[in-house]
């Protein structure tokens, strides 16, 4: 049985946290410290661990916070229909998996991964971006979240693991139904697990030069079950962040004197851009969960054995105590935008994410130089989630290009 949400418990959600997140979580710190009582959707409890060094040491300690989600003790408080489910459900692959296991699965997966071709990847996702700016290159505006970013990286990771191009529109759309955790996301995060399971099982028949194929081979001797799983997640993990990533960078380059100044030859500052929206404006903004093992203490708060803990990555990444300067430490990586510990992004896919999203921006301003914002950047609206952080739209214009 769950213990009653604590005082003053924030909810995630509502205008001020979409907006304006980085205030809220100042606030929450100000008022309860480096962990602060949260609520999710229909006032499920949790603890948000906003201190820099509170979430390393979560990540760093498995044996007291375990990753499988049956530890938790709110299930009695979730709804059937609650749409965090398909992200904090227990499911059969590496994401809950602990100890042996998920060393066993996440080795697999890092070897499959380590092996694509970063410069097939970065080819790839040029001609998905080259196609997607010839759709509106001649109109002199577009909308660059769901005209451009959104349709990037999914196209270039299906590509990658195996999955055959005539699907990917549906699973895009699928994909972005279920992380907005609204209306109709476990529906849609059925249909991508089915499309996903029917593709492992014709790669087992007819293996090519994937990492699906790569991870069926592998001498893990990985079961259908558990490669369809687990590349669900990194489909998952791959489309939403990396999307985010494109879009938040696009805006700091379109906003900011800093990067406008270079906007028209702008490769000298694209990389730069990158980096520091993962400090700034990371797009995986809270990340679910860890489950305290037993009774315990953090960050000054008495933690109950099953509390479901949500990593503050955007929060920990602004901690006063690592960062008393803003700006000043964005030139380094030391961000925890990737989570950390041995269920942190695999470093390989962190690099295939990079390729994507690099090779989207540099593409749309090779072919737009004089893109420029075509709405006052005070009013461009945030998608409403819990978790990850996106602009619903990014309009600009330009001069038209035939």
């Amino acid at each position: 049985m769950s213990t009653p949400p604590p005082a003053l418990a924030t909810p995630l959600s509502g205008p001020r946290f979409q907006q304006t997140s980085a205030d809220l979580y100042a606030q929450m710190r100000r008022t309860h410290g480096p962990v602060a009582p949260v609520l999710l959707d229909a006032d499920v409890p949790a603890w948000l661990v906003l201190g820099y060094r509170e979430v390393q040491y979560v990540v760093s300690n498995p044996e007291i916070f375990g990753r499988d989600s049956r530890r938790w003790n709110a299930w009695d408080r979730v709804p059937p229909d609650w749409p965090l489910l398909p992200l904090l459900a227990y499911q059969p692959t590496m994401m809950f998996a602990e100890g042996a296991e998920h060393r066993r699965r996440a080795a697999a997966l890092d070897e499959a991964l380590g092996a694509v071709d970063q410069f097939e990847l970065g080819a790839r996702a040029q001609q998905v971006a080259d196609r997607l700016v010839d759709a509106f290159a001649g109109r002199g505006e577009a909308d660059l979240i769901t005209e451009y970013a959104d349709g990037i990286p999914l196209p270039v990771v299906a590509r990658m693991i195996g999955v055959p191009d005539a699907e990917t529109a549906d699973l895009v759309s699928d994909v972005y139904r279920t992380h907005a955790a609204g209306e109709g996301a476990n529906e849609a995060y059925a249909r991508v697990r089915d499309k996903v399971r029917r593709m492992v099982e014709s790669k087992r028949r007819a293996p090519g030069p994937d990492v699906t194929s790569r991870l069926l081979a592998h001498p893990a001797a990985l079961a259908d079950e558990e490669i369809t799983e687990d590349l669900l997640h990194l489909m998952n993990a791959g489309q939403l962040p990396t999307a985010y990533w494109i879009g938040n960078t696009l805006r700091l380059m379109l906003t900011d004197d800093r990067f406008a100044m270079t906007l028209a030859g702008g490769r000298r500052s694209v990389g730069q851009a990158l980096n520091e929206v993962l400090w700034e404006d990371t797009p995986t903004q809270n990340f679910p969960g860890r489950f305290a093992v037993h009774d315990l203490r953090l960050g000054g708060r008495q933690i109950r054995q099953g509390d479901l803990l949500i990593l503050g990555l955007a929060a920990a990444n602004q901690d006063p105590l690592v960062r008393p300067v803003p700006q000043a430490s964005t030139g380094n990586q030391a961000y925890l935008s990737f989570s950390h510990g041995e269920h942190r992004c695999p470093y390989a896919a962190q690099e295939i994410a990079k390729v994507i999203a690099e090779a989207a921006i540099e593409v749309l301003l090779d072919r737009l130089p004089d893109v420029g914002l075509a709405v006052p950047a005070g009013t461009l609206a945030w998608r409403p989630s819990p978790l990850f952080r996106g602009l619903a739209a990014l309009p600009v214009r330009f001069t038209p290009a035939w």
